[in-house]
């Protein structure tokens, strides 16, 4: 297939783009590099791989790049951790919705027109932000409040996207829910916001990258937002772009939608111990203080992964031990270079 990836230089898309290349597939890329600045991948130069430096709410640009296209993956977004949806609530709404739209627009024209067969849209684990059952499984987000923060609310929306464009114009879907991606490639997020913890200014990135920081900057006691009771389901990127490659790719996947993610609970506390200990060994004390949480901080975020196992064989395995042994060391030349 050839493949169209918006936000291809992006978190997930850095991994997508290298499981699609790895499974034969011709990608282009898209990204304007909004969040962190130019950013370079190992597959660059691949012969199968084109990317475009632009932006994706570019009606036109979009339309052309699907010129030829069998798939697109709808990944490109203003995203990052709480502290992000705390700083930026306003333009992570309209952003995101300017994206989403021309994403549609351009997808409907390319699927009418051209060789485009189906749009997988990149959702996210926010949609259950006001969940009251756990864990949750797919179409809960249709039977329990919507979300309170913008980000959850705009992410809602993308499904609401991909079910109107098939209902009006058949245009084929997936959704995909990410849950708390963890891996390589998150650097310190371009603004002007700031937001400390304690002595450390965040990077504005999710919670492994800022305890991993924090405790490598020599941050004692360890500043966690809350009691850090909070639960998460820490899911190795590789195995997230392995998951939408396969929702891509398989036909019982077609106007549907799936949880991807590990099948492991992990509270904040406990990861917080555990990066503690990986970095400063057995012997020195775990300390930590707890901040005021943001609004926004959700107590559980449990995913029903039963879906995804059973109708595309997919199962995220990656131990949190294993994930943190490959973004440690990245994490901490990122700091010795000044990028964090």
């Amino acid at each position: 297939m050839k493949v169209l990836v918006t936000g291809s230089a992006g978190f997930i898309g850095g991994y997508l783009v290298e499981e699609l290349l790895g499974r034969g597939h011709e990608v282009v890329g898209l990204d304007n590099f909004s969040k962190y600045g130019p950013v370079s991948h190992s597959y660059d130069t691949h012969p199968n791989y084109r990317f475009v430096e632009g932006d994706a709410r570019d009606v036109a640009l979009v339309t052309d790049l699907l010129a030829g296209c069998d798939h697109f993956v709808a990944g490109a977004a203003m995203i990052g951790g709480i502290s992000y949806f705390h700083a930026y609530a306003y333009d992570l709404l309209a952003t995101n919705e300017r994206i989403m739209a021309a994403s549609c627009d351009a997808a409907i024209a390319a699927h009418r027109d051209g060789t485009l067969k189906k749009v997988t849209y990149v959702s996210s684990s926010m949609v259950f932000e006001s969940t009251d059952r756990w864990p949750s499984k797919e179409g809960d987000q249709n039977e329990v409040p919507p979300p309170k923060s913008s980000y959850g609310f705009q992410k809602l929306a993308v499904e609401y996207y991909a079910r109107a464009a098939w209902d009006q114009y058949k245009l084929p879907y997936t959704i995909v829910r990410p849950f708390n991606c963890v891996g390589i490639g998150e650097g310190r997020a371009l603004g002007s916001a700031e937001v400390m913890s304690g002595n450390v200014k965040l990077a504005m990135s999710h919670v492994v990258p800022d305890l991993v920081q924090k405790v490598l900057k020599g941050q004692d006691p360890l500043h966690i937002l809350g009691a850090g009771d909070q639960v998460r389901h820490y899911t190795y990127g590789g195995d997230l772009a392995r998951g939408i490659a396969t929702a891509i790719e398989h036909e019982a996947a077609l106007n549907d939608d799936f949880n991807l993610s590990t099948a492991e609970s992990t509270t904040v506390l406990q990861l917080a111990e555990v990066i503690w200990r990986k970095i400063k060994g057995p012997d020195v004390p775990f300390r930590y203080v707890s901040d005021d949480p943001f609004a926004h901080d959700v107590a559980m975020r449990v995913p029903d992964v039963s879906k995804s196992r059973e109708v595309l064989g997919f199962t995220a395995e990656t131990s949190l031990d294993t994930m943190l042994d490959e973004v440690i060391p990245w994490i901490k030349q990122a700091v010795d270079e000044g990028r964090l």
